[in-house]
C-alpha cells in the first residue's frame, strides 16, 4: 500500500483510542522505504509523544521488568521506557520498532503488552497507540519469523515505495530540488533493492535523504561529489545522478520565469524534469508571501509551453500537491486546465 494511504490509516488508528476502536498496526516492508517516518509523522501532526522501542535490542526482563520482593509476595517493577500518563502524557504512540528483528523470547513477552495493553499491572494509557515496523525475511535483514500468536495481535500492512508520496514528502522537508528533479526524470532509481545481491548502498526513499544531505556539503567540490553520492545512493545511481546535476547549467533563468520574460523551454527532457521542480520550490516559497498570485501565475503561464504537455500536467500537479487549493485562486489555472483538458480527460 502507497504511503499516502497508509498514512491516513495510521492517523485513524492513532483517532481511534478514544473511542476504544484502536487495533495495533504492524507496517512491513524493506529497508528505507519510510515505515518509520511515516509513524513519526503521525506524532508530530497531533504533537504528541513517540516512545520508540527497539525489540531487538532488549531482554525479556527489560519489557516485563524486575522482580523484587514485597512482604511474602512478588512484585514486578514497571520499566520506565513503558508509556506513562504523567510522566509522559495521556495520549502518544508506542512504536516498537525492528520487532522482526526480536527473539522469540523477547516477542513473547510482548504478546500481552500488545494485545490486552497491559503487562502484569501495568496498563498501557487508553490515548496511546500502538503501532510495529519490521523487515521482511527475504530483505536480508536479522529477522525470525513472526510468531503466529504475536501476529495475530495486530493488522498487517505492506509498505511501498511510491513516487508522488515521495515527492509532497520531500518538498514538505526542503529536499534538494535537485534530487526531486532527477527521480522525477528517473522515477525507477526511488528505490532499487535487490537483496540477493546484498548491497551495502541502495537507492531508497531514506538514502535520497542522505543524497540531499551529500549536494548542501560537497556541491562546490566535484572531485568528491560523485563519491559522496554513490557512498549514499550506490554506485549506479549517484553516477547518473552527477551526471543530472553536471548538466543542470543548461538551465534557464528561473527568475527571467518569475519576471514573466519569454524563456524558451529546454529540448533536453532532463532539464524539463529539473526546471518543473525548481519552479514547484519557488512556488512553495512564494505560497505565503503577498506575492503569492504572481508568482504561481507565471509558473502556470510556463507549465502551459511545455511541448509534452504530460509535463505540464506533471508540474501543476506537483504544485498542487505543496500548495494545495491556493493554486485555483490564481487567474491563470483556469487558461492552464482549458489548454490541457483532453490531456486530462482523455489521455
Amino acid at each position: 500500500m502507497r504511503p499516502a494511504q497508509l498514512l491516513i490509516i495510521l492517523e485513524r488508528e492513532f483517532a481511534s483510542t478514544a473511542a476504544g476502536h484502536h487495533i495495533p498496526v504492524m507496517l512491513w516492508g524493506p529497508p528505507g522505504v519510510g515505515k518509520s517516518e511515516m509513524i513519526r509523522q503521525v506524532a508530530q501532526r497531533h504533537a504528541v509523544p513517540i516512545i520508540d522501542i527497539r525489540l531487538s535490542q532488549m531482554e525479556p526482563s527489560d519489557l516485563r521488568g524486575i522482580p523484587f520482593r514485597q512482604g511474602n509476595l512478588v512484585e514486578w517493577a514497571t520499566p520506565s521506557i513503558l508509556p506513562d500518563a504523567q510522566r509522559h502524557g495521556a495520549q502518544g504512540i508506542l512504536f516498537l520498532d525492528e520487532i522482526t528483528s526480536a527473539p522469540p523470547s523477547v516477542s513473547a513477552a510482548a504478546y500481552q503488552l500488545i494485545l490486552d495493553r497491559r503487562l502484569g499491572e501495568y496498563q498501557i494509557p487508553s490515548g496511546w497507540a500502538i503501532f510495529a515496523a519490521g523487515n521482511r525475511q527475504g530483505d536480508r535483514g536479522v529477522t525470525y519469523t513472526m510468531p503466529a500468536p504475536l501476529a495475530n495481535r495486530f493488522s498487517h500492512f505492506d509498505v511501498e515505495a511510491h513516487l508522488d508520496d515521495w515527492v509532497v514528502w520531500a518538498y514538505q522537508r526542503g529536499i534538494d530540488e535537485r534530487v526531486i528533479a532527477f527521480l522525477r526524470f528517473r522515477p525507477e532509481r526511488l528505490f532499487d533493492f535487490d537483496p540477493a545481491h546484498n548491497p551495502v548502498a541502495f537507492p531508497s526513499p531514506r538514502s535520497w535523504e542522505f543524497a540531499h544531505r551529500s549536494l548542501q556539503k560537497f556541491a562546490d567540490d566535484p572531485e568528491l561529489l560523485q563519491g559522496a553520492l554513490q557512498a549514499c545512493v550506490g554506485p549506479a545511481a549517484g553516477i547518473e545522478l552527477t551526471a543530472f546535476v553536471d548538466s543542470l547549467d543548461k538551465m534557464p533563468d528561473l527568475d527571467d520565469i518569475i519576471a514573466g520574460e519569454p524563456v524558451p523551454v529546454p529540448t533536453e527532457i532532463d532539464l524539463q524534469y529539473a526546471v518543473a521542480a525548481a519552479l514547484t520550490s519557488r512556488a512553495i516559497r512564494a505560497a505565503d508571501t503577498a506575492d503569492a498570485n504572481r508568482v504561481i501565475g507565471r509558473i502556470l503561464d510556463y507549465a502551459g509551453k511545455f511541448p509534452q504537455r504530460e509535463m505540464g500536467v506533471m508540474l501543476v500537479s506537483d504544485l498542487y500537491r505543496a500548495i494545495g487549493e491556493t493554486l485555483f485562486q490564481t487567474p491563470q489555472f483556469n487558461v492552464w486546465a482549458n489548454t490541457v483538458a483532453d490531456v486530462m480527460l482523455y489521455e
